[in-house]
C-alpha cells in the first residue's frame, strides 16, 4: 500500500503516479477513495474482471499437457494453422487467433 503511505505524507497524486510508475489517472482514482475512506477504501476486493467461461471439462487438469488433452501433438506434423483451427473449434472462437511461434516448430 505504497500509495496510501504517500497520500498520508500529503504527496499529490501526480507525484504518487511518478514515484510508483503508474498513470496519473490511476493515482487520482486511488486518491479519492483514500481521501473519503482511508486505507480500508483501497484494500483489495479480490480478483477483478469477468469469470472464466470455460467449463471444468475444458480446463487442463494439473500435470496434463493441454496439447495432448485436446488431441494436439506439439511439433509432430501439425502446422500452426491446424493448431489455430483446432483451438478455435474447442473454445468457440470465430475470429482469427494468432499463436506465438513455438520452440522447435518448423
Amino acid at each position: 500500500m505504497e500509495a496510501v503511505e504517500l497520500f498520508e505524507q500529503k504527496i499529490k497524486p501526480m507525484e504518487v503516479a511518478r514515484r510508483l510508475r503508474v498513470s496519473r489517472t490511476s493515482a487520482y482514482l486511488w486518491h479519492q477513495p483514500w481521501r473519503d475512506g482511508g486505507a480500508r477504501a483501497l484494500a483489495s476486493r479480490g480478483p477483478s474482471g469477468s469469470r472464466c467461461r470455460l467449463s471444468p471439462r475444458r480446463l487442463v487438469p494439473p500435470g496434463r499437457s493441454p496439447w495432448n488433452l485436446h488431441g494436439l501433438v506439439h511439433n509432430h506434423g501439425q502446422t500452426m494453422e491446424m493448431v489455430t483451427v483446432k483451438l478455435g473449434s474447442l473454445f468457440g472462437l470465430s475470429r482469427c487467433i494468432r499463436l506465438p511461434v513455438m520452440c522447435g516448430s518448423a
